[in-house]
């Protein structure tokens, strides 16, 4: 558990969030394990949790053409899937294990009960979420210009053809 708290607090989401609360938030996680070459979650499938890596390496793809491009890769510590918890919308890009990957999934229903147990630390994780939503757009929105601007290989590689 200490590992866990301890990874979470280095991540911006859970910036501020007390010991107490991060416990609290632990208790209603799982953890889930994915092989290699498998997908946490697909492209327009409906958001129940969201995820934060422990191990391995992730890749957030989109689907074109029937072809999966990569637009970032993920890493110890990185969170994923929270925008569709924020926009209540289906999933806006696939994530695939690069390797074999375990993670710590937050079911929406632990934000929603930790929002009746202490609204002063859901407040924050949803502050938190709205910075780290809004600096992963800056990101985008400067790929974009670039790709504009006619900068080579700014929005994303080919991985593999999907199946």
């Amino acid at each position: 558990m200490k590992a866990r708290i301890e990874l979470l607090q280095a991540m911006p989401i859970f910036g501020g969030i007390a010991d107490e609360s991060l416990r609290y938030l632990l208790e209603l996680c799982s953890e889930v394990s994915v092989a290699a070459g498998e997908f946490f979650f697909r492209e327009d499938e409906q958001a129940q949790s969201f995820f934060v890596l422990q191990e391995g390496r992730a890749a957030v793809v989109k689907n074109w053409d029937g072809h999966l491009y990569v637009l970032m890769e993920l890493a110890h510590g990185d969170c994923f899937g929270e925008m569709s918890l924020m926009d209540m919308h289906r999933r806006s890009a696939s994530v695939v294990a690069i390797e074999a990957c375990r993670a710590i999934e937050l079911p929406a229903a632990g934000l929603l009960k930790l929002y009746e147990r202490n609204l002063e630390q859901f407040t924050l994780i949803q502050m938190n979420m709205g910075r780290e939503v809004s600096r992963r757009l800056r990101d985008a929105d400067e790929r974009l210009f670039q790709a504009k601007m006619g900068v080579p290989d700014v929005l994303a590689e080919y991985v593999f053809r999907s199946t």
